[in-house]
């Protein structure tokens, strides 16, 4: 079992053996450690015990009740299959009957005559005689211990623990209930854990900290957490666990922050770059006062002998792609390859097309790499990137295996961050290998690295995913583009909206017209798409040229569609979302958004940012059904208003937010708080922290105090060396462990 008590295996814990260790396991839960820090989802108040008289008060009222009592009697009335067991309870003010219709051979044995019950639950009448069904139980005085916990937990003469005080709750499933770790079963184990391992917890807080913030210690904490004895207390232990695993994790972020800025070797890149220069000069339109500015930052940061760490962030149109590819430039100037990743193929192609048409000018060579490459061109491909060619590579998840390496990697591009995780941010970076002339590794030179999201980043994510980077951000859209008018629109309304599109095809204007495609109903939806192109081609626009595109044709015909779009001569444009990022028509004005209320609102405000790109005036169109029209007046102004999620169906909100802003910043917002921080990056893909009690959605004001305090540390002690830190140092190499090896930081 080792010698930290904490690490002791859960099967070797009172009350939980082989089975039950098994069933935690597949929950991520394997030891007493562990068991600690499940806290508990909720909290029952059974601090007031009543009367049995005044039990009568309660019949009825659904709230739950405790009460304290003799047992007088046990009976078990009826005949199967409809048999019960009635546990007859008295005070010296009355009685109330304790009903269990399962369990009862076994609650029968569990129980005896004469013995003290505390007992909770909602109280009903029957026959005009007050009783609680199937109540939660605690046995005061002392009476046959019941190691094989059943339906009613009877606990042997150890005082309250289902009933009476502030009850905790904790999460179950169907396997722990299934192997009898439902909440009452549960409840039992961690009195067993607090009792016997909670010694064992180290303060990893530094007594500066604790004093500071008015902390409790953490043993109080993790004890009050899981059997507090008021809401003070509660609420106490709540802010201290909080504060410490916001802490733990700004902590890593600031030291890793710290390392590679200051521990790792860089490239100091020669930024009086003759291509930047030429792409700029050759541009038809001049850059933004805000590209400029984010070019500099990052020129600036290339220009060090440290690796660049950067996130840049723009909404959609904002011109990011075109700062990615000057940075690109100045890297092959000095003599490196820059490796651009994408999430999908899509994307990575629709990359490749865009800075073909910038840099085939230039004479820089441009290569792609995705799943799709193959056979000799694949090995021919890897041989030129371990000899340091070609200039820029474009590609997917396929520039992170294992036999793709790079002789002279020197920035990293990663687009749409938050679709990769940190461990695959990680692993692109590590292809910095450098060669001598005979092909030899000679050593490693972090190279830099370029993050980017179109998708707006809450502050308080911002600072959770990428508290390691610095941010520069695009804070305006290219001079002359107007505001995208929004507006939602209803199946009623499509003959009018048709003429509307006519109206737009009429001067001159380009449509698209984007269906939903999930994953779980994909056939369906690609052929809702396929028909619906089929009837707008013949019925709608016979005398518009219509084309369509999804992700399921071949590449080539995608392309040819997609190209023939950008050169006018497509009109109407029929697709799934793989139009979401990457392509851009000044002359499309309109996007009609088919089953909008199917759309998540980031994935809508990507789908506007299609139109909006030219100086005419543009249009997007939230086409939803008919049911939804009353509901969508009823919530307008939800944006401002800000309804509680149950005041209005999600759907509904999501679009009405869509037609009230145009902001990605506050769409984004709305989309947390909709979705939570889980869903809406996708924690897997993202590497968003775990958090077990912690709330980005209303903790801001603490994690803003951890990342302060985080950074002072940092600062001060960026490898945690000295004495006080020492307990910081494990917990961050345990919990932390794939964010920041702490064998990196000496």
């Amino acid at each position: 079992m080792g010698s930290d008590p904490l690490e002791t295996p859960v099967r070797f814990i009172k009350g939980i053996g082989p089975k039950r260790a098994a069933v935690l396991a597949e929950h991520g839960v394997t030891t007493a450690r562990h068991l600690l820090y499940y806290f508990p989802y909720g909290y029952l108040d059974l601090s007031a015990i009543d009367s049995m008289a005044a039990l009568k008060t309660h019949a009825g009222t659904g709230n739950l009740r405790s009460a304290v009592g003799s047992v007088r009697s046990i009976e078990l009335l009826g005949r199967p299959p409809r048999q019960r067991l009635v546990i007859r309870l008295e005070d010296p003010t009355g009685q109330v009957h304790l009903v269990f219709f399962e369990g009862i051979n076994f609650l029968k044995k569990a129980f005896q005559e004469g013995e003290t019950l505390a007992v909770s639950g909602r109280v009903t009448k029957f026959k005009n005689q007050v009783q609680i069904v199937h109540p939660m139980i605690d046995r005061l005085a002392p009476g046959p211990e019941d190691e094989a916990t059943g339906p009613g937990e009877p606990r042997g003469g150890e005082g309250f623990l289902h009933t009476g005080g502030i009850v905790p709750k904790y999460g179950s499933t169907r396997e722990l209930r299934d192997v009898r770790l439902h909440v009452r079963g549960l409840r039992k184990i961690m009195r067993e854990v607090i009792d016997t391992y909670l010694r064992y917890v180290p303060e990893v807080l530094t007594p500066a900290l604790l004093q500071a913030h008015g902390f409790d210690g953490i043993r109080d904490a993790l004890s009050d957490i899981h059997f507090p004895a008021s809401y003070e207390r509660l609420e106490q232990a709540r802010r201290r666990l909080k504060f410490e695993e916001l802490f733990l994790m700004q902590l890593t972020l600031a030291i890793r922050k710290n390392l590679l800025k200051n521990g790792l070797p860089g490239i100091a890149f020669k930024i009086e770059s003759r291509l930047a220069r030429a792409l700029v000069d050759g541009l038809p339109f001049t850059l933004t006062r805000a590209q400029v500015g984010v070019i500099n930052e990052i020129a600036a940061d290339m220009r060090e002998p440290r690796p660049m760490n950067r996130l840049l962030q723009g909404d959609v149109g904002s011109g990011k792609t075109l700062v990615a590819v000057a940075a690109a430039l100045i890297a092959v100037d000095s003599g490196y390859q820059a490796l651009f990743m994408a999430p999908t193929e899509i994307l990575a192609e629709q990359h490749y097309g865009t800075l073909s048409g910038y840099c085939a000018p230039l004479g820089v060579k441009i290569r792609l790499l995705t799943a799709a490459t193959g056979g000799k061109e694949r090995a021919s491909l890897l041989k030129e990137l371990a000899a340091g060619g070609p200039g820029i590579v474009i590609g997917t998840h396929a520039l992170i295996q294992e036999d793709v390496l790079f002789g002279r990697a020197g920035l990293v591009i990663i687009d749409e961050q938050h679709r990769f995780g940190v461990s695959q941010r990680l692993s692109l970076r590590r292809k910095g290998i450098q060669n001598d002339e005979s092909g030899a590794p000679v050593g490693v030179l972090q190279p830099d690295l370029l993050v980017m999201t179109a998708t707006p980043i809450p502050r308080t994510l911002s600072m959770t995913l990428y508290g390691d980077l610095d941010v520069s951000v695009i804070g305006e859209l290219p001079p002359g583009r107007k505001g995208i008018r929004t507006s939602i629109r209803f199946e009623k309304e499509r003959p009018a909206v048709y003429q509307f599109l006519r109206d737009q095809l009429g001067e001159g204007r380009q449509v698209y017209i984007v269906y939903p495609l999930v994953e779980e109903s994909e056939k369906l939806d690609l052929k809702a798409a396929t028909e619906s192109f089929e009837l707008l081609r013949r019925e709608v626009f016979p005398e518009i040229s219509t084309g369509l595109v999804h992700g399921r044709m071949p590449a080539e015909e995608r392309d040819a569609v997609m190209a023939s779009f950008k050169r006018g001569e497509t009109r109407v444009l029929v697709s799934t979302t793989v139009i979401e990022v990457g392509i851009d028509v000044p002359n499309a004005s309109v996007m009609v958004v088919e089953h909008a209320e199917r759309f998540g609102l980031s994935q809508m405000h990507q789908l506007r940012g299609r139109v909006g790109r030219g100086a005419d005036q543009s249009y997007t169109i939230l086409m939803a059904p008919d049911w939804m029209r009353g509901k969508i007046s009823a919530a307008s102004g939800a944006f401002a208003g800000d309804l509680a999620p149950d005041d209005a169906l999600l759907s509904v909100r999501r679009l009405v937010i869509m037609s009230e802003t145009n902001d990605g910043f506050k769409i984004a917002e709305n989309d947390l708080k909709i979705r939570g921080p889980g869903e809406f990056f996708g924690t897997r893909q993202s590497g968003v922290p775990g958090l077990r009690i912690a709330d980005l959605l209303t903790d801001g004001e603490l994690l803003e105090l951890a990342r302060v305090e985080a950074e002072r540390i940092a600062a001060a002690d960026p490898q945690l060396r000295r004495s006080e830190h020492q307990r910081l140092r494990e917990v961050i190499g345990r919990e932390f462990r794939e964010l920041l090896p702490l064998t990196q930081s000496g």
